[in-house]
């Protein structure tokens, strides 16, 4: 269907002729002396407040727009690198990233109802996992961290992802400050019966720090609890990482 330019044209004209009329109108109405008349009048606030607040609204929206990508590739980043602090590099060879299972962990004590369990594999078979959890009982506050496992419960390497530890005592828990995460590379609940999974002052084998025995103890505490929960569900990750790829 085409439209002739004989009816084309008023259609236009009027058009046009409706946008003068409101340029002018707009014109009239942004008139000094007629903005000094509507200044008192509580329409007048209401519409210029309305107006600021639709305006930082679009902003906001737009700046959320614009950043959304950035931040959400910027989540990625950091938990790649996170993934590949405790699972060494020829332990897999597919995506990390987009190989993952979300399992129930309501009363693992993981300071999650779920947990995203991340699946490495080595030829198509599972070598190793990944998963984030929380101590929420640190002295200052949530301790959250990152576990590598080998598929047979051998921890590959921990670290302290976010904590409130006091500086110079409880934060030798990351892995810039001390070794002493790194006690944990090689333990298992096979080669280590969970009365051992305590500090030494609690009859383990695990260093606490000088003056700060909490922070220690409830992360090695947290660490035995994601071990228990690796081997509840053993079967079922290693079920999941053995079904082909979508």
């Amino acid at each position: 269907m085409t439209i002739s330019a004989d009816l084309l044209k008023p259609v236009l004209q009027r058009l046009w002729h409706r946008l003068q009329t409101g340029r002018q109108q707009l014109a009239t109405w942004l008139q000094p002396d007629h903005l000094a008349q509507l200044r008192p009048q509580i329409r007048y606030q209401a519409a210029v407040l309305g107006g600021f607040a639709l305006l930082s609204a679009l902003l906001l929206g737009l700046a959320d727009l614009s950043t959304r990508s950035v931040i959400q590739s910027r989540l990625e980043d950091d938990l790649k690198t996170s993934l590949e602090e405790v699972i060494p590099a020829d332990r897999y060879d597919n995506d990390l990233l987009s190989s993952s299972i979300t399992v129930d962990s309501t009363g693992a004590g993981l300071g999650a109802a779920e947990t995203r369990i991340y699946l490495a594999r080595k030829q198509g078979q599972l070598s190793a996992v990944c998963f984030k959890f929380i101590a929420p009982d640190g002295y200052a506050g949530p301790i959250t961290l990152v576990m590598g496992l080998a598929s047979d419960g051998e921890i590959l390497g921990v670290r302290i992802i976010s904590h409130t530890e006091t500086p110079g005592l409880g934060d030798k828990i990351e892995i810039s400050k001390s070794k002493w995460v790194l006690e944990f590379e090689g333990k298992s609940l096979s080669n280590l019966s969970l009365e051992l999974w305590n500090v030494k002052k609690d009859g383990g084998v695990f260093d606490q720090f000088a003056g700060a025995t909490i922070t220690p103890r409830k992360v090695v505490q947290a660490i035995k609890r994601g071990l228990v929960f690796y081997q509840s569900h053993q079967a079922e990750l290693s079920r999941a990482a053995n079904l082909p790829a979508p």
